[in-house]
Parts: C-alpha cells; sequence; structure tokens
C-alpha cells in the first residue's frame, strides 16, 4: 500500500511499519494493515494488535495537525520456537513439549538432540519420533503446542515366583490323553498305566524363581530387578521332602497321587478286580481303584478318587475327588425321568467313556467319552462329549444343568427326543451375591458419608486436649470406613466382571448337527431348535439366545 512499509530492524528481530501520511490515498485500516503483513514475508512473526491500533490513531492524529512526517512503529517480532524438556519422577520416559514460534528458525532434529543432551537423557531416544515431531511443528501455526514422548527407559521387570512340577499325571488327565500309537493316530482304548504310585517316586518338584530382567532409565542409569520369591512347599497327605533334595517331593505311601490348587498328596488306594456280590459294598477313606466291573446295585463311597477300570451298571458311586470310568456306565430310568438307577456323585470331576441312564452330580466338569444318551447332569463346570481337543460325540435325551459350555458333535436325536440345557443355577447363584454385596456397599456408603460430614464439623471447631485423642480415635475410623468401602467397591467391580463372563461363557456348540428338540434357557430366556441345522453355536447375546452357523 502507497505510504505504508514494512521493515525488519537491523538485530533482524523485530517489525516496524512505517508510515508516509503524504502518501496515503485510501482510508488506513487495521484491516488493511493485516491483509500488508499476511501477504508479506513477515506473516509468521507475532503481531503487537495494540501497537497497529496506536499507530493508526498516531496516524490520524497527524492528519488533524497537518504533520506529514513519516514515523515508525514496532508492531511485531520473531519469537524462536520454546522447547521443553519433561522427564517423569522415575526417570523412564521423558516428552517433548514444543511451542511453534513466529517467525523464528525451522525446528531441527539436531535442535532437539541438543536440549536432550543438556537435560542428560542418553539412553532410549527415539529418532523416528524426534523426527516426526520436527514434521509436525513444521506444518502447524505459530502458537501451536505439541507434546510429544522421545524417550524411553526399560522398567524392570522382577522375577517370577517359583513354580510346582508334578511329575505324574491326574488319573483324569490320563484319562483325557490316550497314548499315541503314530505321529498322527492315537489308541483311545488304551490309556497307559494305571496311575498308582510306590513309596519313594518322585511327585512334584519346585523350580527356582526366575532373577528378572535388569532395566534402565533414560538418563543411563540401571534400574535393578526383584527376584522371584520362593513358594511354600508343604507335603501334603502321603507326601515328604526328599532328604537330598529340599524341592523335591516323594510319595511316602503307595497309593494314586493327586495335583490340585499347587497341592500334590497321595491318597491311600484300595485296588480290587471288581465290585460285585462276593466283593461287597466299598467304603474307603481313601482312593479305590476297580480292575473290573462294578455290578448292580453295589455301592462305592470314597474320599478320594474312584477309578474304575470296567464297566459300572445300576450302581451308586459316590468319591470326594473325581470319578473316572474308563468303559461305560449303564443305568435304568422312570417315564417321568425322576429316579435313576445309577448314581456318580464327586467333589470334582466326572468322566465316563459312555453312558445311559445315569444320575451325575458334581462341583467340577463332565467328560464323556463318545454318547450319553437319558442321562440327569448337574455340575459347576462345562460339559464336553468326545475326545477333549475335538468334541466330536453325541448326547441326547438329557436333562442338563450347568455354568458352562456344552460341547459335542450332534445335540439331539433324529428321532427328535429332548435335551434341554439349563443355565440358570449359577447365574442366579451370581445375581444374589452381587445384589447382596451391593446392598451391603450401599449402606456402607450411606453411613460413611454421613460420619465424613459429623467429623467435618467435629474437626472444624477447637477441639480440648483431653479430648484430641478420642477425635483422632473417630478420624481413624472413619479412615478405615472408607478404606473397607473401596474394598467393597472393587469386590462389586469383580462381581459385575464375573456376571458378564458367565454370560459369555455359556453356550452350545456342535460341531455336526443340532436336532429338533433341544432347548437352552437362562433363566426366563429360552431357545429352541425347531429345525435340524448342521455345525453350529448357541450363544447368550445381547439378553438373547443367537444362533450362529459354524463354518
Amino acid at each position: 500500500m502507497l505510504g505504508v512499509t514494512l521493515q525488519i530492524d537491523d538485530n533482524d528481530q523485530y517489525l516496524d511499519l512505517m508510515i508516509s501520511p503524504q502518501l496515503i490515498q485510501k482510508t488506513l485500516e487495521v484491516k488493511v494493515i493485516r491483509g500488508l503483513i499476511d501477504k508479506s514475508e513477515f506473516k509468521e512473526f507475532f503481531i503487537f494488535d495494540e501497537n497497529i491500533l496506536d499507530a493508526i490513531a498516531s496516524y490520524k492524529s497527524a492528519l488533524k495537525a497537518n504533520n506529514l512526517t513519516a514515523f515508525t512503529s514496532r508492531i511485531g517480532e520473531r519469537r524462536q520456537n520454546e522447547i521443553k524438556c519433561k522427564i517423569q519422577e522415575d526417570e523412564l520416559a521423558a516428552t517433548l513439549i514444543l511451542t511453534r514460534g513466529y517467525g523464528g528458525n525451522p525446528l531441527t532434529v539436531e535442535s532437539l538432540m541438543s536440549v536432550l543432551k543438556d537435560a542428560k537423557i542418553v539412553r532410549g531416544i527415539s529418532k523416528k519420533r524426534i523426527k516426526r515431531l520436527v514434521l509436525q511443528c513444521n506444518d502447524c501455526i505459530p502458537g501451536d503446542v505439541i507434546e510429544q514422548e522421545v524417550a524411553k527407559g526399560l522398567p524392570p521387570k522382577n522375577g517370577r515366583p517359583s513354580k510346582l512340577q508334578p511329575l505324574v499325571q491326574n488319573a483324569l488327565e490320563r484319562i483325557l490323553r490316550p497314548q499315541q500309537t503314530g505321529s498322527t493316530r492315537v489308541d483311545m482304548r488304551n490309556l497307559g498305566d494305571v496311575i498308582c504310585v510306590k513309596k519313594g517316586t518322585e511327585l512334584l518338584r519346585r523350580l527356582p524363581p526366575s532373577e528378572g530382567r535388569t532395566g534402565f532409565s533414560i538418563t543411563g542409569a540401571k534400574i535393578r530387578s526383584k527376584p522371584g520369591e520362593w513358594i511354600k512347599f508343604r507335603p501334603g497327605d502321603g507326601t515328604v521332602i526328599s532328604e537330598r533334595d529340599e524341592n523335591l517331593l516323594l510319595a511316602d505311601i503307595s497309593g494314586m497321587p493327586k495335583f490340585k490348587d499347587q497341592k500334590m498328596w497321595v491318597d491311600d488306594t484300595f485296588i480290587c478286580k471288581g465290585v460285585n456280590v462276593g466283593s461287597g459294598n466299598v467304603n474307603y477313606d481313601g482312593a479305590v481303584l476297580v480292575n473290573g466291573d462294578v455290578t448292580e446295585k453295589m455301592q462305592i463311597i470314597a474320599s478320594g478318587d474312584v477309578t474304575i477300570n470296567g464297566f459300572v451298571e445300576s450302581a451308586y458311586i459316590q468319591a470326594g475327588g473325581d470319578i473316572i470310568i474308563t468303559e461305560g456306565a449303564m443305568g435304568k430310568v422312570n417315564d417321568s425321568a425322576t429316579e435313576y438307577s445309577t448314581t456318580l456323585k464327586a467333589k470334582g470331576s466326572i468322566h465316563v467313556q459312555h453312558g445311559q441312564g445315569l444320575d451325575i452330580s458334581c462341583n467340577g466338569s463332565v467328560t464323556i467319552g463318545r454318547q450319553l444318551a437319558y442321562s440327569r447332569i448337574t455340575c459347576k463346570g462345562e460339559v464336553s462329549v468326545g475326545a477333549i481337543d475335538n468334541p466330536n460325540g453325541n448326547i441326547f435325551g438329557c436333562i442338563i444343568k450347568c455354568q458352562n459350555k456344552v460341547s459335542a458333535g450332534t445335540l439331539g436325536a433324529i428321532s427328535g427326543s429332548n435335551l434341554s440345557v439349563d443355565f440358570s443355577d449359577g447365574f442366579n447363584s451370581l445375581l444374589e451375591r452381587k445384589d447382596t454385596l451391593d446392598e451391603l456397599l450401599r449402606q456402607i456408603k450411606q453411613n460413611n458419608n454421613r460420619h465424613k460430614e459429623r467429623m467435618t464439623v467435629i474437626n472444624a471447631k477447637k477441639i480440648p486436649d483431653d479430648m484430641r485423642f478420642r477425635v483422632n480415635e473417630a478420624n481413624e475410623l472413619v479412615e478405615n470406613e472408607l478404606q473397607l468401602l473401596q474394598w467393597l467397591e472393587s469386590k462389586a467391580s469383580e462381581m459385575k466382571k464375573l456376571k458378564d463372563n458367565y454370560q459369555n461363557d455359556i453356550k452350545l456348540l456342535a460341531s455336526k448337527r443340532v436336532y429338533p428338540g433341544v432347548v437352552v434357557k437362562l433363566n426366563n430366556r429360552t431357545w429352541r431348535a425347531e429345525r435340524e441345522y448342521d455345525r453350529a453355536k448357541i450363544s447368550f447375546q445381547g439378553h438373547q439366545w443367537q444362533y450362529e452357523p459354524l463354518l
């Protein structure tokens, strides 16, 4: 614009506005000067708007006084990029905070590396992030602030605690893992040797903890890790720690080994060739191993595992551990499916190779080798029919109450016999516990809020010296109540997660076919197979049962 000139000072730092009143022919306004700056090489300078207003006011005053002498006003300056380095207290990370300058020198990788060097940051520097930060800064507008983590240390990794390694299998694991006869085949009839150890057999080894991994800070200092801790190594019933190796557990008696919940013990084992009228019923405090059949109306009651290498017919078997029947079990059931002649009851899990007419109840899971028909199952785990890694067996005509998935090859039968699966009991138990916890949490929260309000009033008053200790006790009680409240909130959160996980875990999986007559239920939500389906998954999603074909 004629009569208005922009120029930089001799130090290349400040921007000046020169106004020659005698040359100006148009109205001089802020937007005119701003437009002139935006079109010039000084568009990125920091502009003093107030100085522009003052310059325009001076120009108008000069016109009124008929003073046409040119004058200069300082309206801007060059500001360099501002770089700050923020280091975490633990010196495991550093962040660069950049404020884009006004007309300053372009940001370079070298300038950022110099800032890190001045901050004594020597390790964990990411040049890739620094280059990205330079590009971002040079592309943004003056005044923008950008943050980027550019250096990371390596936190130490504490060592893992010692680990318990069983040296013998549980009987149930042996049953579910048939012996391999070739590179790709297994013999379902060959289940290996019966798991029964002699005194002195090595059962369990405690592996040493790891040392962990040393870390480093961004300043180059080493951060030592904590080695893992030795877990307690306590011998269970029928076991003893080796005199030669304090990390080795040996059998102290001959019997059946069991490893569960990080504990190994040996059940004194009663071994017989069969349970029949000739042998009589078995009631034994320990494990029972039957190398034969269990005939009609016989009973086996044991505090440990019960393993039957034979067939069971119309018998009662109760175990404090697992029940394992390597062949099959058969029983009779009345027309209303309320009375069964064969009962299998265990505190652990139950495995039957194939069965019909069985009343099964356990706290663990139920696995069936090939087929189960016209039976009743009540368990707190899952139900699987077929090989453990590929459940492809058949199940039909059964009433199942369980708390995890039911998987088989074929669900139901072509005859249309009903197969009922109900997941309600476990879910309702969780809901009951959750409601009780939520109500307790609500009451304690109300009490704590009321107590805090009262203590706030008391603490604001002048407390006599002889009463100070009682007020301190009251404050401590309120603090303890708050800690209890926080603990209950964490438990309530865990309970909600358990409820969500339960709904995610329950499902029916059929690797071959689903026939009409299959019914799955969760309280008042029911799905019924009205036709024949190929491979399918029926899961509970969005408060509804959903059918999904398996590819």
